[in-house]
């Protein structure tokens, strides 16, 4: 089976065992509303006895018993109330943690298949966790039970108990209509009101370059225009949403005054007991009291219903984790085959029919114009991205088949554009794990950043910033290649490792590169400088996207002079 069918099998299991919880929860709160509403009944209960029994009979006593009862039944409410509530927190919060860990690993999983991903996600697990939390769902758990009360209007007297139902199927179309007139503008709100923070988040992380440009002023007529997209629907939607509301609070109010008055006119009529007419008003109330309600949140209801089905369409596609047996540290063996990559939308591949072998403990030396798709090919050797067809496999397994925790254990990477994460030094050389101080600073020295740490206030438990906001490029770099050796990795993929580096730091990086080989560890430097091939064995040249020129460094190197130089005399 593929990796991406392995992890689509897991995105599904994840998305199932969410939602048995959710139903297991649902149901068992639906249990507890069911007791929850039949010790309501003692409101109307215990005003029926005080007007019919204790006015009438004058008993101090038997108010005194019917009080107690009343408060009793009263605090077991409140005490079902509270496990209704506890137990959706709860679920609400292993939701959150379960959903938030599966949306994360099929984000990576989306990257590493080529497709895009969003943060939104996220928050749209934010936003089911604080609906299921709320004070949402309590009335949706109790309007099942809203016939117990119709049932006892029907007891004190039919034609109480038609009006209730008249009523409450009046508001039942109310809650039709809502989720009718609501559902396209919020959905069009949702959209646009993520392309804007995508935008926001995209100007927070290329602030130098808006500000130093004065983009500024297009910026904000971008995000103006996404707001008034996003805007205009929900003023839609409120405005919607708040007119049926109102009519559902007045029809809500005027069932309750036709219920006193027809309770009226049955006493006169000597049909009804003036007890009776309390007890009415209160069961009305309660009986329409989850209706009403549910159409107030029902707003709440539909956002939270799209961020679950936005949840399980990306869930569909990749995985929470793999499960592949774990595999033995690698020699190094590092063998390429047709691999092709294409992107979306039927555009030319980026690469095409790539194909090269590596012996254990060399190493290689990747240059090409620019847009030759160097990047790609070192994504796919380290197994960030699946290629469209081809392998890259390490000792024979296939590196986008590799679990990732396994696959990390002995593989270092230096992206080209360097992401460092919001907490320490240490931290982030450590690849965000507990690992050992002595691994860390081990593989700082390789680097040959640990002075330049310990000059730094905190030494290695400085706080970067966002996105190694506190450092330079150079240090942001030098710290990144400190994370890619870290665990003495058996195969080691660098793009672009001197760009930010000055002379000193390239002289370093030269140093830890004849180190790597000294040590039998199988290397991949791709760069621009002609200075770092100096430290590698071979040499691939690649011309768009196609392998132009592969062999010893010296030989390929020869070549491509011996090419260039009447290239050169015609022009």
């Amino acid at each position: 089976m593929s990796n991406v069918a392995t992890k689509s099998i897991d995105g599904l299991r994840a998305l199932r065992k969410a939602r048995t919880q959710l139903y297991g929860a649902f149901g068992l709160v639906g249990f507890f509303s069911l007791f929850a509403n039949l010790l309501l009944l003692a409101a109307p209960l215990y005003m029926l006895q005080v007007y019919d029994r204790v006015l009438t009979s004058r008993s101090e006593e038997t108010l005194l018993y019917l009080t107690l009862l009343a408060l009793a039944a009263f605090v077991a409410y409140a005490a079902l109330d509270f496990i209704r509530s506890r137990i959706l927190v709860v679920v609400s919060g292993w939701l959150d943690r379960h959903l938030r860990e599966a949306v994360l690993g099929a984000g990576l999983a989306a990257s590493q298949a080529g497709r895009q991903t969003s943060v939104q996600t996220l928050r749209k697990i934010t936003t089911l966790r604080s609906t299921l939390s709320g004070s949402t769902v309590q009335p949706l758990m109790d309007a099942p039970w809203t016939p117990i009360f119709i049932a006892a209007l029907f007891l004190l007297h039919p034609l109480l108990g038609w009006i209730i139902v008249a009523g409450a199927l009046v508001l039942l179309t109310l809650v039709l209509l809502n989720e009718l007139a609501i559902r396209s503008p919020l959905g069009e709100a949702e959209q646009a009101t993520g392309q804007s923070e995508m935008l926001s988040a995209e100007a927070v992380r290329n602030a130098d370059a808006v500000n130093a440009m004065g983009m500024m002023r297009g910026l904000r007529g971008r995000l103006e225009a996404w707001n008034e997209l996003a805007l205009v629907p929900l003023d839609r939607a409120s405005r919607r949403g708040g007119f049926i509301s109102s009519i559902s609070r007045f029809l809500r109010y005027a069932l309750q005054i036709a219920v006193l008055g027809t309770g009226a006119m049955l006493v006169l009529n000597n049909e009804l007991t003036a007890g009776a007419i309390v007890a009415a008003s209160i069961l009305a109330a309660r009986a329409l009291a989850p209706v009403d309600m549910v159409i107030s949140s029902w707003r709440n209801i539909v956002t939270a219903r799209q961020a679950f089905s936005d949840i399980k369409q990306v869930l569909k596609g990749a995985a929470v984790s793999s499960s592949q047996t774990q595999m033995p540290r690698p020699e190094g063996r590092l063998a390429v085959e047709k691999i092709t990559c294409t992107p979306a939308k039927g555009r030319e591949p980026v690469l095409s029919n790539v194909s090269f072998s590596l012996p254990a403990g060399s190493s290689l030396g990747i240059i090409g114009a620019t847009a030759s798709g160097k990047t790609t090919l070192a994504r796919m050797l380290v197994g960030s991205l699946a290629p469209s067809s081809g392998h890259a496999r390490l000792d024979g397994v296939d590196m986008a088949h590799w679990a990732s925790e396994d696959r990390g254990n002995y593989v270092g990477y230096l992206p080209q554009s360097v992401e460092l994460f919001p907490c320490s030094i240490r931290d982030n050389i450590a690849r965000l794990g507990e690992g050992d101080d002595t691994s860390v600073i081990r593989a700082a020295r390789q680097a040959g950043v640990h002075d330049m740490i310990l000059a730094l206030p905190e030494g290695y438990d400085t706080q970067i910033g966002q996105n190694g906001a506190q450092l330079s490029g150079g240090q942001r770099q030098q710290i990144a290649l400190a994370r890619a050796l870290y665990g003495d990795p058996a195969f080691v993929v660098l793009d672009e490792p001197n760009a930010s580096l000055d002379r000193f730091g390239e002289d370093g990086l030269l140093t830890a590169l004849c180190a790597l080989s000294e040590r039998g560890v199988t290397l991949i430097v791709i760069s621009h400088r002609p200075n770092v091939m100096r430290a590698v064995d071979k040499l691939l040249v690649l011309q768009e996207g196609r392998v132009g020129a592969f062999g010893p460094r010296d030989d390929v190197l020869e070549t491509i002079t011996r090419v260039q130089k009447p290239r050169a005399i015609a022009q």
